[in-house]
């Protein structure tokens, strides 16, 4: 919860925040549990919010969700693209350096979205691609991200064996597995997929994480596995990458150390 000389205007941010991160309406008693908000205070500022269009209230339900101006700020960062215009030209450069298709994704709710692909000539077709969404428990930059979010986030992402999807019969499938999963990421050091999204490609990725140590986004390198390849060095270079990159976002090494 937020504090400081502006508390109301953290604790509003708060809400906001709370409201994007649930794929559905909420209730405003809930809001007030996990903000640990008082009540009036809560239904106050749902009410300001409301006003000024960033919150919506569904009587029917008792819940709220997300208003328009909230989605006309969500489109003005997708103009800016503040992280895509950082991580391109390093994304670029992992490309040329490894030869393998690069990619930058963001979590989305339980899936990660793509929103920086760098592809390189003649190496095989992916599925993913600019504004593509994929279950974040099959992609190496969905394992690395949820590796470092704290526990109970990653439970309150995936509560129950039917948030888990998986593709070619394989993937986890219960959050005993994905905390499995998850601990030998962070004892690795980055993540791992192979076959997990296209049979015949893995990929390692690594953390990227902004000046509060959360995790904003996943580098990751997708290459062939029949080819014989020195992954050790896949690994270093995507490392160094989600590195700078954090580092330009104001990582300074406080707080969660990156997957990698």
């Amino acid at each position: 919860m937020a504090t400081g000389n502006a508390p109301a205007a953290g604790h509003a941010l708060a809400i906001l925040t709370l409201l994007a991160r649930h794929a559905t309406p909420v209730a405003a008693a809930t809001i007030a549990r996990e903000l640990g908000l008082p009540r009036s205070s809560t239904y106050h500022l749902l009410t300001v919010l409301v006003e000024q269009g960033y919150a919506v209230h569904l009587p029917e339900d008792r819940r709220y969700g997300l208003g328009v101006a909230a989605f006309e700020l969500g489109s003005a960062y997708t103009r800016q693209a503040p992280l895509q215009r950082l991580a391109r030209p390093r994304l670029t450069r992992l490309a040329d350096a490894t030869g393998h298709n690069a990619h930058l994704a963001v979590l989305h709710g339980p899936d990660v979205l793509y929103v920086v692909e760098e592809r390189v000539a003649g190496r095989p077709s992916l599925v993913t691609d600019v504004g593509v969404r994929l279950p974040a428990t099959l992609t190496a930059s969905g394992l690395a991200i949820l590796a470092a979010l704290p526990p109970a986030q990653v439970r309150a992402l995936f509560p129950g064996r039917e948030s888990f999807v998986q593709r070619h019969g394989t993937g986890v499938s219960s959050l005993v597995e994905l905390r499995r999963e998850l601990s030998a990421t962070r004892a690795r050091g980055y993540a791992v997929e192979d076959g997990l999204v296209t049979p015949g490609l893995a990929s390692v990725a690594s953390a990227v994480l902004d000046h509060s140590g959360h995790p904003a986004a996943g580098v990751a390198v997708t290459y062939p596995t029949q080819e014989d390849l020195d992954v050790t060095s896949l690994v270093k270079a995507v490392r160094a990458s989600a590195r700078d990159l954090s580092e330009r976002l104001g990582h300074r090494g406080h707080g969660r150390s990156p997957v990698g």
